[in-house]
């Protein structure tokens, strides 16, 4: 008997898995692209709608066509009544992402389109997934501090709306707009282990619920979503600028990351990064404080120059400078992964409608490593 040939890979790295017109990256260039368009492109002209839009359908909008999805995105952000009473019985001290999981699989039982998988209803599906999703986020937040849930607003933005439900006050423009071009830059990242989780059970064609189950769950891995969680708790733990240069040396000495420096797939800086710095930044001189902003930086600075120093092309990621726009922005450090996801249902949801559009059942073959043509021996004789 004979294996077949291997053409496996350690984590899949470099596999191509399936053909795909999202998303595209160069990891030794830098560039990362939706639809056609760099990122940079994206962050600097773009509206997190306008992405969505992109993501869903392949081009950007039309002014009457952006008008009619803030229009279903603004119609869909409230949570069924009894979605609100369920995540209330949750214990308060339930970790967010599983509260998210859980209720992300709960809103199936109220969507009209349940057990409907024609391509009209699974779109529908994904503006509501979209549309609840920071609700969703928003709301563990005040109900675990036991306060009622803010219901969202006609008028704002996507990104305004989550920032108000979250903290019960409009953001200023700077804000939104950062909030805004974070989420563009965390849309989508081509084939990374939650878009594939969502393909995999989207292959098998169930619901899109089930699919983007199985992307939350994945998303909560500490290898894949929760970096900038522990940007935001070093930060924290340094505490102040004068004690960055004595933190950053220990960890050298002990040969420990620093964790936001460095990714899987960029071998430069991570495009999205580059304006992730500058929000930070900006945000902190708006706030009249770049405390958080000046030690990132002088982490990176120094990290940079050690990895330069042994011939390392280690730059930051996305993680490493959202972490400290976030906090500015008053969220609070664990729900940076499910604010990940606010941002991220965009790039699923579409990879999901994608997959469906000319399904094939994902089901690779495993490198085997085990015995071959052994002969049973009864269990008397073992």
């Amino acid at each position: 008997m004979t294996k077949p040939a291997s053409t496996s890979a350690a984590g899949l790295r470099d596999v191509v898995a399936a053909p795909s017109s999202i998303c595209f990256i160069d990891g030794e260039k830098g560039i990362l692209i939706y639809g056609g368009y760099n990122i940079h492109e994206l962050a600097t002209n773009s509206s997190f709608e306008e992405v969505i839009f992109l993501l869903w359908n392949g081009r950007l909008p039309k002014q009457s066509e952006l008008a009619e999805l803030n229009a279903e995105l603004s119609a869909n952000r409230q949570l069924p009544a009894e979605i609100i009473s369920m995540m209330k019985s949750f214990p308060k001290t339930a970790v967010p992402m599983d509260v998210l999981r859980t209720t992300v699989s709960a809103l199936a039982f109220y969507d009209p389109d349940t057990g409907n998988n024609s391509p009209e209803a699974r779109k529908r599906k994904a503006v509501r997934l979209t549309a609840q999703t920071a609700t969703i986020v928003a709301a563990i937040d005040r109900i675990r501090k036991g306060q009622e849930p803010i219901a969202p607003k006609a008028e704002l933005s996507h990104a305004a709306n989550f920032l108000y439900m979250l903290n019960d006050k409009e953001p200023s423009d700077v804000e939104a707009k950062a909030f805004d071009i974070a989420l563009i830059l965390h849309a989508d990242h081509e084939f990374n282990a939650s878009t594939f989780a969502a393909r995999v059970t989207a292959g098998t064609l169930a619901d899109v619920y089930a699919a983007i189950t199985s992307a939350v769950g994945a998303l909560s891995g500490p290898l894949h979503g929760g970096a900038n969680e522990q940007v935001m708790k070093m930060l924290l733990e340094i505490g102040t600028p004068d004690k960055v240069d004595a933190y950053v040396a220990d960890k050298f000495a002990k040969g420990e990351k620093i964790m936001g420096i460095g990714h899987a797939v960029y071998q430069t800086e991570d495009p999205r990064a580059t304006h992730l710095r500058r929000m930070s930044q900006a945000t902190g001189e708006r706030q009249g404080d770049t405390k958080w902003f000046d030690m990132s930086k002088h982490i990176e600075d120094l990290v940079v120059a050690e990895m330069d120093r042994k011939g390392k092309k280690i730059r930051a990621n996305v993680d490493f400078y959202s972490a400290s726009t976030y906090y500015m922005l008053g969220i609070p450090v664990d729900l940076y992964t499910p604010i990940f996801a606010v941002s991220r249902i965009s790039g699923w949801t579409a990879h999901v409608l994608e997959q469906l559009g000319n399904n094939k059942l994902i089901r690779p073959r495993s490198d085997y490593l085990g015995e071959m043509d052994l002969k049973y021996v009864p269990i008397e004789q073992r």
